[in-house]
């Protein structure tokens, strides 16, 4: 009899000692330092993710918590991306911050964690799934929206333009796109020759562009509406030696893409806000830990730069977020 009892009496110990999982899940103060919350996001190695990461670690800081920050190093492979949410969910970590490299792809492991009883925040890219407890990013058909009236101030509102897409079908592309043609549409002589697609690769948008101009020799501007796509078409043009002449709307505020901009390659670029992404997103998994109410939708924001205000005081953060 006795013997028998044993099993039961240590996993009551191991519920008492580890109130998390199968045995309940925890109530934590937000300043509890064994939280742990996992940041899972697109592309670990790029700036912009980066950034992300500082916002994040500077909440992991405030609310007392640890983040561990994972991604594959290319936003194509899901399936590590998969991998790696699965992981956080058998480490059985407190709550996820997920920035989706696929709409649907993604959607599936999100909500076994949340089943599971941990909490996911979404960040940068939608997921389609209505249990997520927060959906934190920019307004990308603002910010598409926005990239139009940028080219209209910069190169006119009769021109002739491409649009470098990046990766086709994901929901921030497709935003954007929308917010362009949707901006476009108050100007009739803007006519878009081509739209291509880089899937997130510097060296393809490149090439891509050297394809464009010879195929286009008259264009007047190419609008970027990814970071990616951005960085290689200024390689090209400047590489073609076309800066000025073939103008460059484009998309995040990478140093590289800083000094295309200082050199007149690109003329502006809609910033986003990575920092308050990474932030709010630790935030408001700490809220979600504790039980607190969190908004279901965070527009974070986006601006237009030139090189007329990058250096503006207000301006400083989101163009030079590495310095102090």
């Amino acid at each position: 009899m006795e013997s028998r009892n044993r099993p039961a009496i240590f996993l009551l110990i191991l519920c008492l000692l580890i109130p998390v999982g199968g045995c309940g899940k925890k109530t934590v103060a937000a300043w509890d330092d064994d939280i742990h919350i996992d940041m899972i996001v697109k592309d670990s190695r790029y700036d912009y993710w980066k950034v992300v990461k500082m916002g994040a670690e500077a909440a992991g800081k405030e609310f007392g918590v640890a983040v561990r920050f994972s991604g594959p190093t290319d936003e194509k492979n899901i399936e590590q991306q998969i991998e790696m949410v699965q992981e956080a969910i058998d480490l059985k970590t407190d709550a996820i911050v997920l920035a989706a490299g696929d709409y649907i792809e993604l959607a599936g492991i999100a909500e076994k964690a949340i089943l599971g009883g941990i909490p996911v925040v979404i960040i940068d890219s939608e997921l389609k799934s209505d249990l997520v407890k927060s959906f934190i990013a920019t307004d990308n058909v603002s910010a598409g929206k926005k990239l139009g009236e940028a080219l209209a101030e910069k190169v006119g509102n009769t021109c002739s333009i491409a649009i470098m897409g990046f990766v086709k079908g994901t929901a921030p592309c497709v935003q954007r796109e929308e917010g362009l043609h949707e901006s476009l549409k108050n100007y009739p002589k803007i006519n878009v020759l081509t739209k291509e697609y880089c899937n997130s690769n510097e060296d393809t948008a490149e090439k891509l562009t050297e394809q464009i101009v010879e195929k286009y020799p008259d264009i007047d501007a190419i609008v970027c509406l990814n970071a990616y796509g951005t960085v290689g078409t200024a390689r090209a043009i400047e590489k073609l030696d076309l800066a000025g002449k073939v103008k460059i709307i484009g998309f995040d505020s990478t140093p590289e893409e800083i000094s295309f901009m200082e050199k007149d390659v690109i003329q502006s670029l809609v910033v986003q806000n990575p920092f308050s992404m990474g932030y709010l997103g630790v935030k408001y998994a700490v809220d979600a830990i504790n039980n607190a109410d969190i908004p279901q939708r965070v527009d974070t924001g986006s601006t237009v730069i030139d090189k007329n205000n990058m250096y503006l005081p207000e301006n400083q953060k989101l163009v030079f977020p590495f310095t102090d």
